[in-house]
């Protein structure tokens, strides 16, 4: 969406615009892929009342009428039962905490959700952080696994701006004195978005390249050379959107600092398993695990938003497990990462069985999300480049913001005005 966002902007502005896609489709991260007859998306995707940017580019695309909202619950697993998580009462029932954990807690949520700037949390740990606000106890027993199943050991050098990135955006997701969760999603999926950008795109003219695959990208007396494995292009500008250890590796002409600062942004990877189920799991659309013996980060049942018609009948679950992107468990193979995978479903839901499985898919990548480590907003290169006219701009220019569709959204926004200023 990134790269697609900022091609469409760059075109309206009046420019030629060529995609290069080294995957056979477009979409990235929102691609979808079909099993049993049914298309669904390969990584999980929500759109929150506060996705300001992502639904104004929705309403361009024509696809304002197509989101569909519900309110969803959550719920919480501790390693022994399953907990409902939806308003203040559930909270104040959690037995895992006191009744001063519980205040301090929500004390440390409110505030996070008011702070409109996070460079200040830049400079304090994670850690540090949350335990002035919520205490010791709370943080080793909800925090802390919660920020090792989204970050493992990279969450020791995680940022306070982290966290409060994404208390910001589950917080603004949350409606009236319950503070219930509304959510949404468009008809048919990121499959009904790819399409409707792709008609805007060759609406305005720009060209796409698929399959091919990003070799090199050098300066040349004639412009910007881009060596594909479909062949050699020179452009007058280029803007690079995969993530910065790869354009570290790729753009041969980056100063040597530059370089490192980009190769030594740490990211996260993910393995996100999807399941076409007979039946329901927990039943809420988000449950938090806070038991580390659990395989995966989270269970995402998608199918209490989506209209299961569209599922033919069937429930949508999401299993992610985010790791360091080095990590061997993306290079896994289908049969090991379900024999991983299917007995931590069976720990929390006791009564799941393999023939409730319908289809499985895993879908992986290895740079999902740059950590806001210490000082991050200082150690980020800029878009632009040493190289004139190259332009490095992917997500980790998303600064003190949960990764979401609608941050990229609004980074492609920024980086054609910079790019076309």
């Amino acid at each position: 969406m990134l790269g697609l966002t900022l091609a469409l902007r760059l075109a309206q502005r009046g420019n030629n615009v060529t995609i290069i896609e080294a995957a056979p489709g477009l979409g990235g991260l929102t691609a979808s892929f079909t099993r049993a007859g049914i298309t669904w998306d390969r990584f999980y995707h929500v759109i929150a009342t506060s996705d300001t940017h992502l639904l104004g580019l929705l309403d361009e695309l024509g696809l304002a009428g197509d989101v569909t909202w519900g309110t969803t619950k959550t719920n919480f697993y501790d390693g022994a039962e399953l907990y409902p998580l939806n308003d203040v009462f559930d909270y104040l029932r959690l037995p895992a905490l006191s009744a001063m954990d519980k205040a301090r807690l929500g004390l440390n949520i409110l505030y996070g959700s008011l702070l409109t700037d996070g460079v200040a949390l830049e400079q304090q740990n994670v850690e540090d952080w949350l335990v002035r606000w919520s205490g010791r106890r709370t943080f080793e027993k909800l925090w802390r696994p919660l920020l090792r199943a989204k970050l493992g050991d990279n969450f020791k050098h995680a940022s306070a701006a982290y966290i409060w990135a994404i208390i910001r955006r589950f917080y603004g997701a949350r409606h009236g004195q319950s503070k219930t969760e509304l959510f949404g999603y468009v008809r048919g999926g990121y499959s009904t978005v790819i399409d409707a950008m792709v008609s805007a795109l060759e609406k305005h003219g720009v060209a796409l390249e698929c399959g091919s695959a990003v070799e090199d990208v050098s300066s040349s007396p004639t412009g910007i050379t881009v060596a594909t494995s479909a062949g050699v292009r020179t452009f007058d500008q280029v803007a690079v959107t995969f993530a910065s250890p790869i354009a570290a590796r790729i753009c041969a002409g980056l100063e040597p600092g530059e370089r490192s600062r980009h190769a030594e942004i740490r990211y996260q990877g993910v393995l996100c398993t999807s399941l076409l189920l007979k039946r329901p799991l927990g039943g809420a659309y988000l449950t938090y695990i806070t038991d580390e013996r659990i395989p995966f980060t989270t269970v995402i049942e998608m199918s209490s938003l989506v209209d299961r018609a569209r599922l033919d009948g069937h429930h949508l679950v999401y299993l992610p497990k985010y790791v360091p992107s080095w990590d061997p468990l993306l290079d896994a193979s289908e049969s090991d990462i379900e024999a991983l995978f299917l007995p931590g479903i069976a720990q929390m839901f006791p009564d799941f069985t393999p023939s409730d499985i319908v289809a499985v898919h895993h879908a992986r990548t290895r740079y999902v999300t740059a950590i806001s480590t210490l000082n991050y907003s200082a150690m980020l290169p800029p878009m632009a480049t040493s190289v004139p006219g190259l332009y490095i701009c992917n997500s980790s220019h998303i600064v003190n913001a949960s990764l979401s569709v609608t941050e990229t959204i609004d980074l492609a926004n920024r980086a054609a005005a910079r790019i076309d200023g």
